[in-house]
């Protein structure tokens, strides 16, 4: 029996930018949280007595802006060392030949695939072959499965690979390739790198594709557990089972709070209480970095736009209650809509017509941004610019001016429908 662990897209030292600008952000819990992951891979390893550890790229997340990161990393490679426990990896986008450029010498139990062609490696003591090759830039645009060998008989083949196979929502293509192209090379299992979701994407008894995801989720983008993969192999060489492990520190989660027909604050404080106690009861004991988004048609929607600062404090106050580091709210989104009558608004007053049509003008005239945003862009950090210039490209437009349409309406005494 052969016992590996597939794992990938370490991303060890992630910089999570932009966390100073969270009031009250645990920030030594979010930055060290890629090591702590990494880590408790190390451990599961060595508890587990693998026979050896396959990394599919992406253990760094960028160059090093010093030598911490490197030596990180070596201290853990030493620890599977002693125990006998070799490492087998290769470079992906963010960690490419062309992107580290400072070096250290590693153990005898790393073994690094070439960047220049795919090469083939024996697992000493084993009856297996691992098949692989690194990046030698940050972009691949080519498919290097077809230079890939055939399988060697009598062996238990690995294919270590970066890809992002045929194309994934929010991941560059690199390495494009077929799962048809795959199982053509005859391995008896493919450990992939490069999409941060775990993901079977083909199992026995010909081949195993698998993609390990990432060992710590760090964004709202990359919510639930994250952690690696460990492979049974049977005396026949076949894989015998493929058992999830868990090694995050931090869970990511996106709480949607449905508000149809919710009209009283205390029933939505409710709504999010109930959902953050959910999401710390799933995480079994790791910090819940979770992201608050409000949907629904709701009389509260002009009050969640023109009050946010209040429902903001309201919440960090919920999630002050569910006790230390348990859970760390990101971002509130607000994305109901209201339940007003804009014609019959539009009827009320002269101001509220004026109103709503110079909204509804600004809503359908295409062009650049107004000229006084222009102004307060280039005063802004570069990070609050982005968001800003997402918010007013023309596929967010609308839903912007829905929400500034609220706050007015809101401010002039708008709410559910009633004048005040």
């Amino acid at each position: 029996m052969i016992r590996f662990i597939h794992a990938a897209d370490a991303h060890i030292d992630s910089p999570l930018k932009g966390l100073e600008v969270h009031d009250g952000a645990p920030v030594d819990v979010l930055r060290g949280a890629t090591r702590r992951a990494f880590e408790n891979l190390i451990q599961l390893a060595i508890d587990e007595h693998i026979d050896f550890l396959v990394i599919a790229g992406d253990l760094y997340d960028g160059d090093w802006k010093d030598y911490s990161t490197g030596l990180f990393f070596r201290r853990q490679m030493a620890r599977l060392d002693e125990q006998g426990i070799p490492v087998y990896l290769i470079a992906g986008n963010h960690d490419a030949a062309s992107v580290i450029s400072k070096k250290l010498s590693l153990p005898e139990n790393v073994h690094v695939f070439s960047t220049r062609a795919a090469e083939s490696v024996e697992v000493v003591g084993h009856p297996v072959v691992i098949h692989g090759r690194g990046f030698p830039n940050r972009a691949v645009p080519e498919n290097l499965v077809l230079e890939y060998p055939a399988s060697v008989p009598n062996k238990f083949n690995i294919g270590l690979l970066h890809t992002s196979l045929t194309g994934r929502t929010g991941h560059d293509t690199y390495a494009p390739c077929s799962e048809t192209e795959l199982r053509q090379k005859g391995y008896g299992y493919w450990a992939l790198g490069h999409i941060h979701q775990p993901e079977i994407m083909s199992q026995g008894p010909d081949s195993w594709i698998v993609f390990a995801g990432n060992c710590q989720g760090r964004d709202a983008r990359e919510v639930g557990p994250h952690g690696c993969w460990m492979v049974t192999v049977n005396d026949s060489l076949e894989v015998d089972n493929v058992e999830w492990q868990e090694l995050d520190v931090v869970r990511w989660q996106v709480l949607e709070i449905n508000l149809t027909g919710v009209t009283a604050e205390a029933e939505v404080l409710g709504h999010v209480t109930k959902a953050m106690v959910s999401a710390i009861r799933e995480a079994a004991g790791r910090l819940v970095a979770a992201r608050i988004v409000f949907t629904g048609a709701t009389p509260l929607h002009g009050s969640l736009h023109r009050e946010m600062h209040r429902w903001q404090a309201e919440l960090l106050g919920r999630a002050q209650d569910q006790g230390e580091e348990a859970i760390w709210i990101e971002r509130i989104k607000v994305a109901t809509s209201p339940v007003y009558d804009l014609a019959q608004l539009a009827e009320r007053d002269a101001l509220t017509k004026i109103v709503l049509q110079t909204l509804e003008q600004a809503r359908i005239e295409p062009g650049n941004l107004p000229d006084e945003i222009k102004e307060m862009l280039d005063i802004l950090p570069p990070e609050v610019r982005c968001e800003v210039e997402f918010d007013w490209e023309e596929s967010q437009r609308l839903t912007t001016m829905e929400d500034v349409q609220a706050i007015i309406l809101e401010a002039l005494g708008t709410k559910g429908g009633q004048s005040s």
